[in-house]
């Protein structure tokens, strides 16, 4: 029976008499390993799903990504309904409608085959096939969760997702999947999902065969997905599905380029638009591996939330796909003083075949820094999120996330989906050191000016545009007028003094317009999540191994207490530099020695390691003094 959909919930230490993991193996067998007694046990409902958790281990269940498994149910829904409705099977939802969904192909290489018409696999009096959740479906996906814990997003994929043919939930720890085993028949799903031991590497690679590739791949590694990514866009299917997630943003965002550079090969930025750049570098990475096969990827949507940004990508072959790859990809030159950015793509596309020639670009007088590349195309497929928009919105009560999911997609569906990055109202009135404009004034004087502008899913503040560095400063230096800056206090060096020193070209109008309201926002969407609870954000390492670590460590570079008699023999040993000097008046009461040095001290092999308590001799005589 399926279970009611509910708020992730925790039951400490009730006796549920599950099955002992270690004496399962595939359904039976025997494991050396014994479970702990129930008593020390957590159970977590989350959507259809009940999962069973060591108490002593909080790694496996993190409750602010309950909304990255929603979303990610919603999209492989969709992504189902399209693959199989060219197929003629029809998916069934619970709760949603029974009314029959006309199938889009999203992808353009798709376009040139032949579409299947309605019921042209249908015999007259037949019943059209239908893919239903939990039953297997022989022409379904075959999914894989490369690293996927406790098995609670396979086994809700088990229980929630229509049309699957197969699911292995993998993991390389010998005790999550035992665990996985539990819950996998906790939920009496063992004849969808299939534990496996096994580097998720290996794994993908063993499945490079076209006849073995996986329909949908998702990886949610603690930290970068960057050792799998290689793997990945060789082991998915052609259209498949693949699903990352990224949670290192400090890497992402700018904290450490180089490291940034060597996991992903693009230098991130210190930027407001960061969330976004960290997208769009995920994106170029996926496309860089896909690239070395022949292959490439088509984003279908791109989400930064919370502490991780999470993209979901088809990959499909095609030589002169690959060949125009360099007209997608774009350095950044971002000024280090006002925070103007320009992209530059590597290559230009042509009327035949991509060249390699690239158009000069018109850069900010200040100075600039550099970045990327990173991914100049859109990230989403506006189809696509429409799709799952729909779907989402019309059979709310399936999902617990389901207000934030239709208010973060709403966002996504206004965004400009050819201007990447964006700009933020505080960063901009910042740098002149100006009062901050509303959002609505500011959207309100670039839609006057003739520009467009739209908000980001990624930043509260974002201001979005294709409007030039040159008209948004002119826009500004407008806006400094109303609310005047002292000028007297601004430094002739800084980018403030600059821009202001400027007379603006483009007069502009605060005037609110209709328009400048989007519609997420004047129906008071969800669109941006408030901190869930006290220290949320990504969970820490096992806290088993972390314990057992600083325990090894603990006193490890604390010295014995040496007999003081047998060191002060021991620093006789050696002479005294200050006496040799003839500055040393401590006579006897000296601690070294005033005479020759001993053959002993001359030989002893860790001569080099007591010159160091020798030569502070004159620190500790002069304190002494």
């Amino acid at each position: 029976i399926r279970e009611t959909i509910s708020r992730a919930q925790f039951m400490e230490g009730q006796p549920q008499g599950l099955p002992n993991p270690g004496a399962m193996e595939n359904g039976g067998g025997s494991r050396g390993e014994e479970r702990p007694p129930a008593a020390q046990e957590t159970i977590v409902t989350e959507g259809a799903a009940k999962i069973v958790f060591p108490s002593a281990n909080e790694v496996f269940y993190n409750p602010v990504q309950e909304f990255n498994r929603d979303l990610t149910c919603a999209v492989i829904t969709e992504f189902a309904r399209i693959q199989l409705g060219a197929k003629g099977i029809q998916i069934k939802v619970p709760g949603e409608e029974d009314i029959q969904k006309v199938v889009v192909d999203l992808s353009e290489q798709e376009k040139d085959k032949v579409e299947p018409k309605e019921d042209e696999n249908l015999v007259p009096g037949d019943k059209p096939r239908t893919a239903a959740v939990g039953e297997i479906c022989e022409e379904g996906l075959r999914v894989l969760e490369g690293l996927a814990a406790s098995g609670l997003r396979s086994i809700r994929f088990a229980r929630e997702v229509p049309g699957l043919q197969s699911v292995i939930a993998n993991d390389a720890s010998a005790r999550a999947v035992d665990l996985m085993r539990c819950n996998v028949k906790l939920n009496d799903v063992a004849h969808l999902v299939q534990p496996s031991q096994a580097d998720a590497r290996m794994l993908m690679y063993q499945h490079q065969k076209v006849s073995e590739r996986f329909d949908v791949i998702d990886l949610d590694p603690y930290g970068s997905p960057a050792p799998f990514l290689d793997a990945a866009v060789q082991a998915v299917s052609e259209g498949g599905l693949l699903c990352v997630t990224c949670t290192d943003m400090a890497v992402l965002g700018g904290n450490s380029g180089e490291t940034c550079y060597s996991k992903y090969g693009s230098m991130a930025l210190k930027s407001r638009a960061c969330h976004e750049m960290a997208l769009r570098i995920v994106l170029h990475s996926l496309d860089l591996h896909a690239n070395c096969y022949q292959r490439f990827v088509v984003p279908l949507l791109s989400i930064s939330a919370d502490f991780y940004v999470r993209v979901f990508v088809r990959v499909f072959t095609g030589q002169a796909h690959v060949k125009a790859s360099a007209s997608k990809q774009a350095l950044v030159f971002q000024c280090v003083g006002c925070g103007a950015f320009h992209l530059q793509r590597l290559g230009k596309r042509g009327s035949g075949a991509p060249g390699v020639r690239v158009a000069p670009a018109h850069l900010c007088p200040v100075c600039l820094q550099l970045g990327g590349p990173i991914w100049a195309e859109p990230i989403h497929d506006l189809d696509f999120v429409g799709r799952v928009l729909e779907a989402v919105s019309a059979n709310p009560c399936r999902f617990h996330t389901s207000e934030r999911i239709q208010g973060v997609l709403s966002v996504v569906t206004e965004e400009l989906p050819d201007v990447p990055l964006y700009y933020t109202l505080d960063q901009l009135s910042s740098t002149i050191h100006c009062n901050t404009p509303s959002l609505l004034q500011l959207r309100s004087a670039l839609l006057h000016a003739g520009f467009r502008v739209s908000l980001s899913h990624a930043c509260r503040n974002a201001v979005k545009t294709d409007a030039p560095a040159e008209a948004l400063w002119d826009i500004m230096r407008c806006w400094e007028k109303e609310c005047p800056v002292k000028r007297e206090r601004l430094s002739e060096t800084s980018p403030a003094f600059r821009i202001l020193g400027a007379e603006p070209r483009l007069q502009a109008n605060f005037t609110i317009r209709e328009d400048a309201n989007p519609s997420s926002r004047q129906r008071g969407l969800k669109r941006f999540q408030v901190n869930p609870e006290a220290n949320w954000g990504p969970r820490p390492r096992n806290a088993g191994k972390a314990e057992e670590r600083r325990r090894l460590r603990q006193n490890k570079r604390k010295e014995l207490a040496e007999d003081p008699a047998r060191q002060a023999a021991r620093l006789k040993m050696f002479p005294c530099k200050r006496f040799k000097e003839g500055t040393c008046d401590r006579g006897d009461q000296c601690c070294y020695s005033h005479g020759q040095p001993t053959p002993e001290a001359s030989a002893t092999p860790a001569d080099s390691a007591e010159t160091s308590d020798q030569s502070s001799c004159g620190v500790r005589q002069g304190v002494a003094l």
